[in-house]
């Protein structure tokens, strides 16, 4: 039976407690110890028993209990100092945004398909979700003036359960919207915002929710309303679900509705940052909306659009990205393109590596890449990675300047320490670490810290971790209908004075979670040493499709139940944020093995570096970040597994490897943890551990990622497009009309002659002159620029760490043919060097030289 009328019931919360409504609805409890305390304080068990959902637990609550709060003193004085702090956070008087660009107005909107901030808002899957969720949250600690925008599931995320066989298995629990931190956007009668698209003979609708994270909204679009049809009203069901159709309804869904929605709000971004390609369908409706209010043609849209778009790469692997039929793209978006005044052949050539390939696939990423003034990858080797997989997008141009940038990743520190190390930083380091991460000489000041304060500390952690981890594998014994013998003992797994490994992360091959398992019986010996033991948790999930992530998980699960690594070796079911906490704060090692180079960066070793964890990591992603910057020694901080090398068997890359985990572990690891003084405290690992913190904190937090965009992307994206949309988009039309010009004479230029009076030998530091004669044909010289390209040469011929010079033009010819000269620098270090000579597009409103197809080389 339906119900004829809806109403949404919520707390009745006596006067004195009227703003714990306010602290719940906005999502900044989640990363302030002293509100999760207070309402922890109000009941401990429904705090818990509610997944930490504090607008579920005052719906609840016994009112009674409420009574009784709103007459307690203490309760009410703790009430009234989160509320103080939250008043100050949200009126940023002073944020870094302020102080440091106080004159800057852009807004940013943020797009991603998932946002992890908090565990009972399940809207995300695993890292990226949770990197969108720390960045929203720096942001607003900062002061930065951007909102999020995603999508609103109704089933979110799965919850992970292993059959007896230790086999993943996927449950879906639907969100009650209603009873989470989320508002309902309305308009200003007082019914629900919508908005609205085409999608195949039919029309969907979408309503707006918001959730509040500190001083920046987070706009979450949900298809489920009666208004659309069955299937559409699941276009929002399940993150990451369903087949590949489903994933273009929901591409579409974020990207144009997405845009719409801020439209409907009010909003007018002047920079839109696309968080993986899921969103890549906001530029061409950005550019939809420029060439209706505007006027413009599609090019020049294209110009002004573009100036304030960046775009974020996180997959390293070629499967990793989003591919549509060419059939499906047509279904979906043959008339939206169309309205756009485009080709079949020219929409197509958008998401196409070769666009004159007309069976290739449409790919978002390629899509991303031709749209955006700013791309970059997010670690030092995933920039080169990257590079070398989208280099067919700038054919000519050397892999190292092929605009593909890298931000590092980092995370939010207050999300992911625990309250004791809080405490601790708060002692010895001073109140700026939360504010002013970024300053190295904060964390200088660890090694202030007492040898044996920081260890009591760690092993209070430890201890907590072990009493949730016995409690949990409990659950799960439970669970599978395990005897009553097989329960009592999960009572007495790990033991928490015992050197603890953790490796919590989505079970995909790449990253080998049974690379330490390799070797069962030497891994039995190490684990169940007498003098030195060693326990080993796992957490994990893996996608409902890959049936080989999931088989790593029956692999451990299986190993764990045999006697000899039953106490030493568990795995920990539906790993969440929660449990993620536990995990980072508790171990004493993370345990890192992707296969070199597929882990874009990885973020689950900084969360664990923050609590003084130490990482045990083979070099990629983030580690290998990390021996770039010690001079490729990482030892200090930690332990790296090989060097790094790359094999093209990969299982001799896992015997290779798998030896020199153990042989780490054996001779280094495990000694030195075990190294202990008179009083008991390993001091040499304390060691290692303060270095940790000084040499990682500063780098790995998203108030310095978030940092950086600001100044190396948002503030620089936010200027190009205001001057582009100047004077009714005049340059906008200008950089478009000279694009056009640019592209239809570029294969007119050709470097003829480049004569030099280079001698056979040189001196370093010599300056040699360099002439060329070159046929620009219908283009002029301000339309170029003419450069040097000079360094090494390798042994296969080719010039290496090239440096550039700028020629200049020296005299004229007839038939467009110009002469310039410059100098090669004979630099750096001796040998066999050489120089080419390459022409590129000049604007001054171009944001990179390296326009996809327009460069041009003398011949050899």
């Amino acid at each position: 039976m339906k119900p004829i009328s809806t109403y949404n019931v919520v707390p009745r919360l006596p006067l004195p407690l009227q703003r714990l409504r306010e602290l719940a609805y906005n999502l900044r409890w989640a990363w302030d110890h002293e509100a999760i305390e207070l309402f922890r304080r109000l009941d401990s068990d429904l705090w818990e028993k509610t997944n930490h959902n504090p607008i579920l637990m005052l719906s609840t609550v016994d009112q009674a209990q409420l009574e009784a709060a709103a007459v307690d003193e203490a309760f009410l004085a703790h009430l009234d100092n989160v509320h103080r702090t939250f008043a100050v956070h949200l009126e940023a008087k002073s944020s870094w945004f302020k102080r440091s660009h106080p004159t800057a107005t852009p807004l940013i909107a943020y797009f991603s398909a998932e946002f992890g901030i908090t565990e009972s808002l399940s809207i995300f899957a695993g890292g990226l979700g949770v990197l969108a969720g720390d960045h929203l949250k720096s942001a607003s600690d900062l002061g930065i003036p951007l909102v999020g925008v995603g999508l609103l599931y109704q089933q979110g995320y799965f919850r992970q359960y292993l059959n007896q066989a230790g086999w993943q298995q996927e449950a879906y629990e639907d969100n009650d919207f209603h009873t989470l931190p989320l508002q309902l956007e309305l308009t200003p009668s007082g019914l629900p915002l919508m908005i609205e698209l085409d999608y195949p003979g039919r029309k969907v609708r979408a309503r707006v929710w918001r959730a509040q994270v500190g001083r920046v909204p987070l706009y979450l679009l949900d298809s489920n309303i009666p208004e659309n049809r069955v299937d559409d009203r699941d276009i929002t069901d399940q993150l990451y679900g369903g087949d590949v159709e489903m994933r273009i309804k929901q591409e579409i869904l974020l990207g144009i509705g997405g845009y719409r929605v801020l439209g409907a709000l009010g909003l007018e971004p002047t920079v839109y940052h696309m968080n993986e390609v899921h969103s890549a369908f906001l530029g061409l409706e950005r550019v939809r909306r420029l060439m209706e209010t505007q006027k413009l043609t599609f090019a020049e849209a294209r110009e002004a659009a573009s100036a304030g778009l960046v775009f974020t790469t996180h997959t390293p692997v070629p499967a990793g990205h989003d591919y549509f039929h060419p059939d499906l793209i047509e279904r979906y978006l043959g008339d939206y393109y169309r309205s756009l005044g485009l080709s079949r052949y020219d929409f197509h050539a958008l998401g196409r590596q070769n666009p004159k390939d007309e069976g290739e696939f449409f790919c978002m990423t390629v899509l991303s890449l031709r749209l955006a003034s700013y791309s970059n990858a997010v670690s030092r080797l995933h920039g080169e990675v990257s590079r070398h997989m989208w280099r067919g997008l700038w054919p000519g141009v050397p892999p190292g300047e092929i605009p593909i940038g890298y931000v590092a990743n980092g995370v939010h520190f207050q999300s992911w320490i625990s309250q004791e190390v809080e405490h601790l930083y708060d002692r010895y380091l001073g109140p700026r670490w939360r504010e002013e991460p970024v300053d190295r000489a904060i964390w200088v000041r660890s090694r202030q810290i007492p040898a044996e304060e920081l260890w009591r500390n760690h092993e209070r952690r430890r201890e907590r971790l072990v009493a949730f981890a016995r409690t949990e594998l409990k659950s799960q014994l439970k669970r599978r209908n395990a005897t009553e013998s097989e329960i009592e003992a999960a009572q007495e797994v790990l033991d928490s004075s015992c050197l603890t490994i953790g490796f919590a992360r989505r079970f995909a091959t790449y990253k080998r979670a049974t690379l330490l398992l390799r070797d069962p019986d030497r891994l039995a010996r190490i684990l169940n040493d007498q003098k030195r033991p060693v326990q080993v948790i796992f957490a994990g999930k893996a996608h409902p499709r890959d049936d080989a992530g999931k088989d790593l998980i029956r692999q451990i699960v299986n190993l764990a139940r045999r006697p000899e690594f039953r106490r030493r070796l568990v795995f920990l079911e539906d790993y969440d944020v929660n449990t993620a906490r536990y995990l980072v704060q508790g171990v004493d090692v993370w345990l890192n093995t992707p296969r070199r180079p597929g882990e874009a960066s990885g973020t689950s070793g900084m969360k664990a570096a923050a609590n003084g964890v130490l990482n045990l990591s083979t070099a990629d992603g983030w580690w290998d970040q990390v021996q770039w910057m010690l001079g490729q020694d990482a030892s200090p901080v930690g332990w790296t597994i090989g060097r790094g090398e790359l094999y093209e068997n990969f299982d001799y890359q896992d015997h290779v490897e798998a030896e020199a985990l153990y042989e780490l572990l054996e001779r280094d690891v495990i000694p030195t943890f075990y190294d202990r003084g008179p009083d008991g405290v390993p001091r040499r690992w304390i060691s290692r551990m303060k270095t940790s913190l000084e040499h990682l904190c500063h780098f790995f937090n998203t108030h310095r990622m978030v940092r950086e965009y600001v100044e190396n992307a948002y503030l620089l994206a936010d200027q190009r497009f205001r001057q582009l949309s100047e004077n009714s988009f005049a340059c906008a039309r200008s950089v478009a009309a000279w694009r056009e010009r640019i592209s239809s004479g570029w294969r007119g230029i050709r470097i003829t002659a480049a004569a030099s009076e280079l001698p056979t030998q040189v001196s370093v530091g010599s300056a040699i002159p360099v002439r060329a004669r070159v046929h620009l044909g219908s283009l002029v010289p301000t339309d170029v620029r003419v450069q040097v390209y000079y360094g090494p040469i390798s042994s296969t011929g080719e010039v290496i760490d090239a440096k550039t010079a700028e020629m200049e033009l020296q005299s004229t010819e007839p038939d467009g043919v110009y002469l310039y000269q410059g100098h090669v620098g004979a630099e750096g270090r001796s040998g066999l060097q050489g120089f080419s000579i390459r022409v590129l597009p000049h604007h001054e409103s171009l944001t990179t030289p390296y326009l996809p197809g327009l460069i041009a080389w003398a011949d050899a």
